[in-house]
């Protein structure tokens, strides 16, 4: 039977056993979409690489699936909370309509500003999982298969990841019920370790759990930074997603902080096919121009390899 979040948070203190994986099994998960002819892998556009133009209200949540197929000839959307007035079923069903009559997939929700999963302060953590579960079940009624959320949160490395732990646990054992997978981004702190991150897939152990490896988001702190291909490569064994990310380009539409030919290599030798979602964070380029650069360049250097 499914689980209501009133009920799971009732019957959470009594745990569950967790499922047993191998890390092998992470990266399967995505082949059940089939590849386009040319790529071993599709795009996705997550919105926040239209951020702007959804904050300054010239472009509505409800909006995007046709703004994206129309403009940029893509037709998969990785959505995030920020721009939802409302994760409520009725919300989610009206998005699921026009997704469903424009042909396009829901693939995944980006969860932010929903508390830490990596609070010490045990109150805090057990109020931000709970805040997650309405998402869990906003992205079951889209019908994406995950959402992306972040471990965050201030103490020591062992103190955070111990946390993260029990909060990744609990929503994963909700999460289970809908049929949604709770997928983790490298995104600024300690997540930005692919050592860290990878080292928590381990803990967990459960095959609803993964990664969202982020070709950009490897700074640690003001004065650290994580190598970007070791910690894709150290990742991918458990990615569910892949987000691409870019902020400027060269002549030859290569971007200048990542070598997206590498990095796709990486990608591809993890045995990873499913969904690679453009993600532009430049200010050089507006965002429309930014989107067909990055889209164009997955394309360039996923057919060369």
């Amino acid at each position: 039977m499914m689980q209501t979040r009133r009920s799971f948070v009732k019957n959470a203190a009594m745990g569950a056993a967790a499922l047993s994986v191998t890390p092998a099994a992470f990266s399967n998960l995505s082949e059940r979409y089939s590849p386009d002819e040319s790529l071993f892998f599709k795009i996705s556009l997550a919105e926040w690489s239209l951020n702007q133009t959804l904050f300054s209200g010239k472009l509505d949540n409800l909006d995007f699936p046709a703004y994206t197929k129309k403009n940029f000839d893509i037709h998969a959307l990785e959505y995030v909370n920020q721009f939802f007035p409302s994760s409520s079923k009725e919300y989610a069903e009206e998005l699921l309509k026009r997704t469903i009559d424009l042909n396009m997939n829901n693939v995944l929700i980006m969860i932010d500003e929903e508390g830490d999963l990596g609070d010490q302060y045990e109150p805090k953590r057990r109020r931000a999982v709970e805040r997650h579960f309405e998402w869990i079940e906003c992205a079951e009624v889209l019908g994406c298969h995950s959402i992306r959320v972040n471990a965050a949160g201030r103490g020591t490395e062992e103190g955070v990841a111990a946390a993260v732990v029990r909060s990744l646990t609990e929503l994963c054992r909700f999460a289970e019920d809908h049929a949604i997978h709770v997928i983790v981004e490298n995104h600024g702190g300690y997540s930005s370790s692919g050592q860290w991150l990878a080292a928590i897939m381990k803990e967990v152990n459960m095959d609803n759990c993964g990664t969202l490896p982020d070709f950009g988001n490897f700074r640690i702190s003001g004065t650290k930074t994580y190598d970007r291909y070791l910690g894709v490569k150290e990742l991918m064994p458990y990615a569910k997603g892949v987000s691409a990310k870019s902020h400027d380009f060269d002549e030859q539409g290569h971007e200048t902080q990542s070598d997206f030919f590498r990095l796709l290599k990486i990608v591809k030798e993890a045995g990873y096919r499913g969904y690679i979602g453009i993600e532009y964070e430049g200010r050089r380029l507006d965002e429309h121009a930014g989107i067909i650069a990055t889209r164009d360049l997955l394309i360039k250097a996923g057919k060369s390899i």
